[in-house]
């Protein structure tokens, strides 16, 4: 496996996909957060908070979550704009959640190092874009968790190849570009393939989902092999969001006790 180090006087070995990173003890690590077996997060999606209080909407789940999810679209992958790197940049000094950056962009590569400079800890990319390998080493080599996605209608075996390059693998329950979509069931076959390919190529690869997460779908998900939910309406649209984190995150971890 390949090794990666970055300075400091101490430090722990944490694995990433298929690399071992030297990580600097009591700093952000490069990559994304080793997830323990029977762990699980909840990554709510700033696309449903309310932008004219952000800063508040991230504190009222602060302490319910330490994942956010930020959903980047450009006009022309997806037919919607959202958030760029100045709306990452303005949210990190507010925070010290992780930062997972979906970007839903046909040109990535012109954007990651702005994203990066910005405290993106993670970009996710898609596998429909083509050049993963390039896409894959470049995040990677700014420093961030590398992140691949599979569209509801790109079969799970355009993304196979690139398990073994990436920490995060999100496969998408909903037709990329607008939030407040119902879950697709199509999803779960993908992920139960991706979880079955970690544990036979042995990949400490974090399986996320995305679009109608809620308390009805994150079971059937987490069955399947999801530990990573990301929930945006069903988190920022009702009366008590941490509340929601928690509740989301508890029909996930029942399910994964009875799955186990």
């Amino acid at each position: 496996m390949a090794s990666v180090s970055v300075p400091s006087a101490s430090r722990e070995a944490v694995g990433y996909g298929g690399a071992v990173v030297e990580a600097a003890v009591g700093s952000r690590a490069p990559g994304l957060p080793l997830l323990a077996e029977g762990e699980l997060k909840v990554a709510p999606s700033i696309l449903a908070a309310d932008f004219g209080v952000l800063a508040e909407e991230i504190a009222k789940v602060a302490g319910a979550t330490d994942w956010l999810h930020v959903d980047v679209m450009d006009g022309h992958f997806v037919p919607n704009l959202t958030l760029g790197p100045p709306v990452v940049a303005s949210v990190r000094p507010h925070t010290s959640m992780f930062l997972d950056c979906h970007l839903m962009i046909t040109n990535p590569e012109q954007y990651l190092e702005a994203f990066r400079d910005a405290g993106a800890d993670s970009c996710s990319v898609h596998v429909e874009v083509g050049n993963t390998v390039a896409l894959c080493a470049e995040i990677r080599r700014l420093g961030m968790g590398v992140g691949l996605v599979v569209n509801p209608e790109t079969p799970y075996e355009a993304a196979a190849p690139f398990l073994h390059l990436v920490d995060l693998l999100l496969i998408m329950s909903v037709h990329p570009g607008f939030g407040g979509q119902e879950f697709m069931a199509e999803a779960l076959p993908k992920l139960a393939a991706a979880r079955a390919q970690a544990e036979r190529e042995r990949l400490h690869v974090t399986l996320q989902v995305d679009g109608g997460i809620d308390e009805r779908t994150t079971p059937v998900a987490a069955a399947a092999g999801a530990r990573c939910f990301v929930a945006g309406s069903a988190v920022f649209h009702v009366p008590n969001p941490p509340d929601a984190v928690r509740r989301i995150h508890a029909v996930g971890m029942a399910a994964i006790s009875a799955d186990s």
